[in-house]
């Protein structure tokens, strides 16, 4: 039997199973503001998703598990997207840094990611472990 990680398996389907995983453990809370909030100022209005916040939340674990070392602006570009300008040209805009610093403490909290010395977050031990067995349960499931 081959241990798989989260490289091994599909991203779509490890965000859609972590996010299932950190929302039945309840050790995430979910702020009052999440119904309100926009993602980023080129959005119009807030995701429709009651679940954004924890799909969100284990994106983020997955992509500091990937590369380590991204910090609140890495994150501010990596979910950034285009901005309507009306009759003007569109143009590439960031995403909320509240919302990517307010998961990202909230991953903290639980042990799940970790300061890095040298800038931005990485994953800790138990982290890890905690992601690869989400990883190995969907590679069980669809091989």
């Amino acid at each position: 039997m081959v241990g798989r990680t989260v490289k091994d398996v599909s991203p779509h389907e490890f965000v859609k199973a972590y996010s299932a995983h950190l929302k039945r453990s309840g050790k995430i809370e979910l702020p009052e503001w999440t119904d309100l909030v926009k993602t980023g100022t080129f959005k119009e209005l807030a995701p429709y998703d009651p679940d954004w916040y924890f799909i969100r939340a284990a994106s983020m674990a997955r992509k500091i598990y990937l590369r380590q070392g991204i910090g609140v602006g890495g994150f501010q570009k990596i979910y950034g997207g285009r901005k309507r300008n009306g009759s003007r040209p569109p143009h590439f805009c960031k995403s909320s840094g509240a919302v990517a610093r307010h998961i990202l403490q909230q991953l903290e909290k639980v042990k799940i990611i970790d300061l890095d010395p040298k800038g931005g977050r990485q994953i800790t031990s138990s982290g890890q472990r905690d992601l690869d067995q989400v990883a190995g349960r969907i590679a069980v499931v669809a091989p």
